[in-house]
Protein backbone atom coordinates (compact mmCIF):
# COMPACT_ATOMS: atom_id res chain seq x y z
CA UNK A 1 0.00 0.00 0.00
CA UNK A 2 1.23 3.21 -1.12
CA UNK A 3 1.72 6.30 1.15
CA UNK A 4 0.44 9.78 0.26
CA UNK A 5 2.62 12.60 1.11
CA UNK A 6 0.85 15.22 0.99
CA UNK A 7 1.02 17.78 3.45
CA UNK A 8 -2.28 20.08 4.80
CA UNK A 9 -1.01 23.64 4.84
CA UNK A 10 -3.26 26.33 6.96
CA UNK A 11 -3.79 29.31 5.80
CA UNK A 12 -2.93 32.42 8.34
CA UNK A 13 -5.74 35.29 6.99
CA UNK A 14 -2.95 37.86 9.05
CA UNK A 15 -0.22 36.97 6.44
CA UNK A 16 -0.31 38.52 2.84
CA UNK A 17 -0.30 35.45 1.02
CA UNK A 18 -2.82 36.97 -1.54
CA UNK A 19 -3.18 40.28 -3.90
CA UNK A 20 -7.13 41.06 -4.27
CA UNK A 21 -7.65 42.87 -7.96
CA UNK A 22 -11.39 45.02 -7.10
CA UNK A 23 -12.93 46.79 -8.92
CA UNK A 24 -15.86 49.39 -8.29
CA UNK A 25 -18.53 49.72 -11.20
CA UNK A 26 -20.70 53.10 -11.75
CA UNK A 27 -22.70 53.32 -14.61
CA UNK A 28 -25.03 55.53 -16.08
CA UNK A 29 -25.22 58.86 -13.49
CA UNK A 30 -26.69 61.64 -15.02
CA UNK A 31 -26.39 64.81 -14.01
CA UNK A 32 -27.51 67.76 -14.86
CA UNK A 33 -24.84 70.51 -15.40
CA UNK A 34 -23.64 73.28 -17.39
CA UNK A 35 -20.46 72.17 -19.72
CA UNK A 36 -19.32 72.84 -22.95
CA UNK A 37 -17.30 75.48 -24.80
CA UNK A 38 -20.35 77.43 -27.25
CA UNK A 39 -22.35 79.95 -25.40
CA UNK A 40 -25.55 78.26 -25.75
CA UNK A 41 -24.05 75.58 -23.74
CA UNK A 42 -22.65 78.17 -20.58
CA UNK A 43 -26.31 79.10 -20.41
CA UNK A 44 -28.71 76.14 -20.07
CA UNK A 45 -28.02 72.66 -18.38
CA UNK A 46 -27.62 69.43 -20.06
CA UNK A 47 -27.93 66.12 -19.16
CA UNK A 48 -24.20 64.22 -19.30
CA UNK A 49 -23.78 60.59 -18.31
CA UNK A 50 -20.40 59.29 -16.08
CA UNK A 51 -19.65 55.27 -16.63
CA UNK A 52 -16.82 54.40 -14.59
CA UNK A 53 -14.83 51.33 -13.70
CA UNK A 54 -11.99 51.76 -11.35
CA UNK A 55 -9.63 49.34 -10.69
CA UNK A 56 -8.47 49.00 -7.25
CA UNK A 57 -5.42 46.29 -5.56
CA UNK A 58 -5.80 45.18 -1.84
CA UNK A 59 -3.30 43.17 -0.12
CA UNK A 60 -5.98 42.03 2.69
CA UNK A 61 -10.18 41.24 2.42
CA UNK A 62 -12.23 43.98 2.98
CA UNK A 63 -14.04 44.58 6.59
CA UNK A 64 -17.29 43.96 6.76
CA UNK A 65 -17.04 46.49 9.51
CA UNK A 66 -15.43 49.01 8.25
CA UNK A 67 -16.27 51.44 5.13
CA UNK A 68 -12.31 52.78 5.04
CA UNK A 69 -11.45 49.28 3.96
CA UNK A 70 -13.21 49.36 0.25
CA UNK A 71 -13.23 52.12 -2.45
CA UNK A 72 -16.48 53.21 -1.48
CA UNK A 73 -18.81 54.21 -4.48
CA UNK A 74 -21.22 56.82 -2.81
CA UNK A 75 -18.27 58.45 -2.30
CA UNK A 76 -17.20 58.98 -5.91
CA UNK A 77 -20.65 59.57 -6.88
CA UNK A 78 -20.63 62.65 -3.96
CA UNK A 79 -17.45 63.84 -5.32
CA UNK A 80 -17.98 64.14 -8.93
CA UNK A 81 -21.25 65.57 -8.27
CA UNK A 82 -19.08 68.61 -5.62
CA UNK A 83 -16.78 68.86 -8.88
CA UNK A 84 -19.99 69.78 -11.14
CA UNK A 85 -21.74 71.70 -8.97
CA UNK A 86 -19.42 74.52 -8.48
CA UNK A 87 -16.85 74.68 -11.92
CA UNK A 88 -17.80 75.17 -15.07
CA UNK A 89 -15.90 72.77 -17.87
CA UNK A 90 -15.83 73.88 -21.43
CA UNK A 91 -14.33 70.62 -22.42
CA UNK A 92 -15.15 66.69 -21.32
CA UNK A 93 -11.60 65.97 -21.04
CA UNK A 94 -10.65 68.75 -18.74
CA UNK A 95 -13.79 67.30 -16.43
CA UNK A 96 -12.50 63.86 -16.85
CA UNK A 97 -8.48 65.18 -15.52
CA UNK A 98 -10.37 66.90 -12.65
CA UNK A 99 -12.21 63.54 -11.86
CA UNK A 100 -9.10 61.08 -12.13
CA UNK A 101 -6.62 64.03 -9.92
CA UNK A 102 -9.33 63.63 -7.33
CA UNK A 103 -10.00 59.73 -7.68
CA UNK A 104 -6.36 59.08 -7.96
CA UNK A 105 -5.66 60.21 -4.48
CA UNK A 106 -6.86 56.97 -2.81
CA UNK A 107 -3.16 55.29 -3.26
CA UNK A 108 -4.85 51.44 -4.00
CA UNK A 109 -6.37 52.89 -7.38
CA UNK A 110 -4.43 51.54 -10.31
CA UNK A 111 -6.70 52.64 -13.28
CA UNK A 112 -9.76 54.30 -14.04
CA UNK A 113 -11.65 53.99 -17.28
CA UNK A 114 -14.59 56.83 -17.50
CA UNK A 115 -16.77 57.59 -19.89
CA UNK A 116 -18.39 61.07 -20.54
CA UNK A 117 -21.56 61.72 -22.55
CA UNK A 118 -24.10 64.43 -23.63
CA UNK A 119 -26.96 63.32 -24.06
CA UNK A 120 -28.68 66.18 -25.25
CA UNK A 121 -26.81 68.18 -27.29
CA UNK A 122 -27.01 66.42 -31.05
CA UNK A 123 -30.07 65.91 -32.43
CA UNK A 124 -29.05 62.75 -34.78
CA UNK A 125 -27.54 60.75 -31.50
CA UNK A 126 -28.39 59.72 -28.39
CA UNK A 127 -25.09 60.82 -27.07
CA UNK A 128 -21.77 62.15 -27.52
CA UNK A 129 -18.81 62.05 -25.62
CA UNK A 130 -15.19 60.56 -24.63
CA UNK A 131 -13.89 57.33 -23.30
CA UNK A 132 -10.68 57.94 -21.45
CA UNK A 133 -8.72 55.29 -19.54
CA UNK A 134 -5.94 56.53 -16.89
CA UNK A 135 -3.14 53.75 -15.16
CA UNK A 136 -1.06 54.75 -12.16
CA UNK A 137 2.66 54.82 -13.50
CA UNK A 138 4.77 52.97 -10.84
CA UNK A 139 7.91 54.03 -11.72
Amino acid sequence: MKRNNLKIVKIDRKKKLFNYEKKVLIKDLILNLKLGYFDFEKEKSQKVKFTLDINYEDKKPSNDKDIKSIVNYAKIVKLIKKLVKNKHYNFLETLAEDVFDELFKDKRIDKISLQIEKLEIMKDCSSVGIQISKKRSHD
